[in-house]
């Protein structure tokens, strides 16, 4: 699974690229074969006026089903990061589920022992 992360508004620090991609392998950890590139994208919407205005938005690109695309607005960036990779967690957890129980079963070709040709 690849992370991409990119900031608006702000510079990107080690500590905060540790904490998105620490935060992400634990609430994602369940899809994680399924995800086939994650794009996070914080950012601070008023700049210096403050404000809800902190926003995390999460897409996750899957192999064999629509992108997920969350987005949490909170006036602490921490606390955006956190309630967007809950609920994307959740809502991959709810759509892989769903996919796993519509899949058609892939019918299974019995084994068979393979003996010698008679010869004659």
């Amino acid at each position: 699974m690849r992370i991409d992360i990119q900031t608006h508004g702000f510079s990107l620090t080690q500590g905060l690229r540790e904490y998105v991609e620490k935060r992400l392998a634990y609430d994602l950890s369940h899809a994680g074969d399924s995800i086939m590139r994650l794009t996070v994208r914080l950012s601070d919407i008023n700049g210096p006026r403050g404000g809800d205005d902190k926003r995390c938005l999460i897409e996750a690109r899957l192999k064999q089903a629509p992108a997920v695309v969350i987005e949490d607005v909170e006036a602490d960036l921490y606390v955006a990061i956190d309630r967007a990779a809950e609920r994307a967690g959740r809502t991959l957890a709810r759509r892989l589920a769903r996919q796993r129980e519509f899949a058609p079963a892939i019918p299974v070709a019995p084994e068979t022992e393979s003996q010698p040709c008679p010869t004659n």
